[in-house]
């Protein structure tokens, strides 16, 4: 049997970073959070975390982790069906909380909206790590998070990827600037486009290379590039006319009252299909989650690509 003393040492120092703040949450020692990793790590004859200056935890102790979480949620919830059902103050309510893996533009335009209902009803906790799209599936794969939207296609093993839709971005930028990009004829000169900034929201977005490579066949190309690694800043850089970026059609769609932006080259989208990865097996308040990140997706989204069928 698995301790679970120690199970809560190893959880809380990968959620913390470290030790000490793992400590000082547990109201132990260092020494004896120390002690019950290095016990835990005996009995299963195998390293769980690598030490550093932030400590993560190795393959092994992210699968032990992930199962943490599962035993966490599952506990949860039994004891919220033993709570009294008729206490109408609301002072034994239980608030639950859910890690999960969002892509900055998702969040706010149509995942918080979405969700939100279900989360008040069912007095749920938000736990939000944001990332690039293409990286949020590995905060599942680490055991941080109990969901994430992903573009990965493929789900790991235990787990599920269900398709919840399209994203389509859009090559913005200031009316001054995208007219600088233009020829007399009206087209994008790739020349003057390269010459001009990108407005990239961090070091993981990829957008721009992607719309290079579909539009004008253009890989590795080079240009300068401003970094914003926050939504209301990354838009308010590409308003004033600092550079141009990739902006998703939900965004723009919600813009009244400020600075125009207007595409570069007109009817040129990206589109990105979005992935619901969960455990495959989900306790019921991961269930109603998962639910409701599908009913927001659906009710935003564009519809995920349908896969022909095989002969």
């Amino acid at each position: 049997m698995l301790d679970a003393r120690q199970l809560e040492a190893l959880a809380a120092v990968v959620e913390h970073g470290g030790f000490s703040a793992a400590a000082q949450s547990l109201s132990l020692t260092v020494a004896a959070v120390s002690l019950r990793i290095k016990s835990l790590e005996e009995a299963l004859g195998q390293r769980l975390l690598v030490r550093g200056k932030r400590v993560r935890a190795t393959p092994a102790g992210q699968a032990l982790l992930a199962h943490v979480r599962q035993v966490q949620l599952m506990e949860s919830d039994l004891l919220a069906q033993l709570a009294d059902p008729g206490n109408a103050s609301g002072s034994r309510v239980r608030w639950q909380s859910l890690s999960v893996a969002i892509n900055a533009d998702s969040v706010a335009s149509w995942f918080l909206p979405g969700v939100a209902p279900m989360l008040q009803r069912h007095h749920l906790l938000l736990d939000i790590v944001i990332d690039d799209q293409d990286h949020t599936h590995d905060a599942l794969k680490s055991g941080e998070v109990i969901g994430c939207v992903s573009t990965l296609a493929h789900a790991m093993r235990g787990c599920v990827a269900e398709p919840l839709g399209v994203m389509r971005y859009r090559c913005v930028a200031a009316p001054g600037l995208a007219e600088q990009c233009r020829t007399a004829s009206g087209r994008v000169s790739p020349h003057r486009l390269l010459s001009r900034p990108a407005v990239i929201f961090n070091r993981k977005d990829a957008l721009q290379d992607v719309f290079l490579a579909q539009h004008f066949r253009l890989r590795n190309a080079r240009y300068p590039r401003h970094f914003a690694p926050a939504i209301d800043a990354f838009e308010v850089a590409i308003e004033l006319g600092m550079g141009w970026g990739m902006v998703p059609d939900l965004h723009l769609q919600q813009r009244d009252g400020r600075p125009p932006m207007v595409e570069v080259q007109p009817d040129t989208p990206v589109d990105v299909t979005l992935y619901w990865h969960h455990w495959e097996r989900e306790p019921p308040t991961a269930q109603r989650l998962t639910q409701a990140v599908k009913a927001a997706a659906r009710a935003a989204l564009l519809p995920p690509p349908t896969t022909p069928a095989t002969p």
